[in-house]
């Protein structure tokens, strides 16, 4: 059983069956202000889910669904996004300093939906144009 908690880690916001995050189905949860530092959340389902707040520094997210996500507000620092699913994801305001999200991961996101005030994606283009 794997309980998540928020930042402060006195509240439990949701609990899961099983010994991993790998893989979870996390859809439609609402983690707002979860504590997710380095948590391997690799092809984790999270469409729907509420992030806000959260704290995703150096998590791996890769091949995650975050499709129509609410990420606002959310580090994500260091978190490793390969081939996520970003498509309708609301990322006002998230913190994404050495987030390694390559630029094939943003073609294939419906950033007509996409809500990208507040980030600075520039570090990320830099370092694949190195």
């Amino acid at each position: 059983m794997i309980h998540i908690y928020d930042k402060k880690g006195f509240v439990k916001l949701f609990t899961l069956a099983g010994d991993t995050l790998t893989g979870a189905n996390l859809a439609n949860a609402d983690l707002t202000g979860a504590n997710l530092i380095q948590i391997d959340l690799t092809n984790a389902d999270l469409k729907n889910a509420n992030l806000s707040d959260a704290d995703l520094r150096l998590a791996n997210l890769s091949g995650a669904d975050l499709s129509f996500s609410n990420l606002s507000n959310c580090d994500l620092s260091g978190a490793n996004l390969t081939g996520a699913n970003l498509t309708g994801a609301n990322m006002t305001a998230t913190i994404m300093e050495g987030t390694s999200i390559p630029l094939a991961t943003l073609a294939t996101a419906n950033l007509n939906k996409m809500d990208l005030a507040g980030i600075n994606l520039q570090h990320n283009i830099d370092k694949q144009n190195r």
